[in-house]
């Protein structure tokens, strides 16, 4: 008989008045794992997160931590600490004193609460900071000092609410790798709930899309990415071109759609009916722009597939890459990234410009809802 789930969630239900903020969830977490619960503003994320911290009660369902269900129990008793994007640091004590309050409260003795507070400072990195005040660090340091304080009573369970929403841009990034780095060496397991799409990407091994209380995909980073299960999970993760046509071929290998500037032949099936309405979803890094016509794939009847021309409509510079918008025939945009491997830009396409757009059978996912 296989092992259970280290945190299981079943059916879980939260209605707050006439409203469903939380549509029977259910999900399985192993230990050691850190998921992500990633939805816009008003999907569920937070409310599902606060029933598991014990701040709200759900409606139905359950919830079990390593088989223990937590029912009725109250936060201070539940085996878990949760991080706010607050950080709710105390101002007056030091980063030392934040770390040992929570040991402190649990009664752990002098001997051992100095141990841990030093290996806690040591993992995140910051013992030349311990006599410093919260206002004396940077909001990287603050970050790390919360992340020790919730990992200094050792808890089975770390829930981490916004962890790096407080920061600023570049050093949220540079956050990112240093927090998912500190877990993994922690091996603590770990919810976090966010809005960033990236974040989640970076640190997370598992996450779900939310929307309106409900999952709508569940999965590894690179698999929701390369293949979203619907149209609003493609459109949430990442930047995408979402193309509606209708299915005008549909083998066990490849599928043809027919789309009002271009035809796709995509490199695999879809168990569809033929002129069903489909949408064919295209990551903007995966075509090739160029000002000749590339040598594309030809179908039974010599129709090129997989490419189209159109109009450069305007362009932004990133540095590292430069998003073209290719006005099409029909009066869709397409969005194409190229990256900027040279430094020569003088023969780079430009406002106006005519150009080409291709892409391989492998690039686009057909999208059935």
């Amino acid at each position: 008989m296989p092992d259970a789930p280290f945190l299981e969630i079943r059916d879980v239900v939260k209605d707050f008045g006439g409203h469903r903020a939380v549509d029977h969830v259910s999900i399985d977490i192993a230990k050691g794992e850190v998921f992500a619960l990633l939805g816009s503003s008003g999907c569920g994320k937070t409310t599902l997160l606060r029933m598991l911290a014990g701040f709200e009660t759900p409606t139905s369902g359950s919830i079990r931590l390593e088989g223990q269900d937590l029912a009725g129990l109250p936060p201070y008793e539940r085996p878990l600490n949760m991080m706010f994007q607050s950080y709710a640091l105390f101002p007056h004590l030091t980063v030392w004193e934040n770390v040992a309050f929570g040991l402190r409260r649990a009664g752990v003795p002098a001997a051992g609460l100095k141990d841990r507070v030093e290996a806690m400072l040591k993992l995140v990195q910051l013992e030349p900071y311990a006599k410093r005040k919260p206002h004396q660090l940077s909001g990287g340091q603050q970050q790390r000092v919360a992340l020790a304080r919730s990992l200094a009573k050792k808890p089975h369970l770390l829930l981490l609410d916004e962890p790096l929403g407080a920061l600023d841009k570049k050093l949220r990034e540079e956050t990112q790798l240093e927090l998912s780095n500190i877990l993994g060496d922690v091996g603590v397991t770990c919810v976090m709930v966010t809005h960033d799409q990236e974040e989640a990407m970076t640190m997370a091994s598992r996450l779900a899309v939310m929307s309106q209380g409900r999952l709508l995909q569940v999965g590894a980073p690179a698999e929701i990415y390369e293949t979203p299960a619907n149209r609003f999970v493609a459109d949430f993760i990442g930047n995408v071109n979402l193309m509606d046509g209708r299915l005008v071929e549909d083998e066990v290998d490849h599928v043809v759609v027919e789309c009002p500037d271009v035809r796709h032949w995509i490199g695999h099936g879809i168990t569809g009916t033929l002129n069903m309405p489909v949408t064919v979803a295209l990551r903007p890094e995966k075509i090739r722009i160029a000002r000749e016509e590339p040598p594309g794939h030809v179908g039974p009847l010599g129709a090129p597939f997989n490419r189209v021309r159109g109009t450069v409509k305007d362009l932004a510079y990133f540095g590292s890459y430069t998003v073209y918008h290719l006005g099409l025939p029909s009066g869709a945009v397409l969005k194409v990234s190229q990256s900027n491997v040279e430094r020569e830009t003088s023969g780079h396409l430009t406002w106006n410009d005519s150009a080409w757009a291709s892409w391989s059978p492998q690039s686009p996912v057909v999208l059935t809802s």
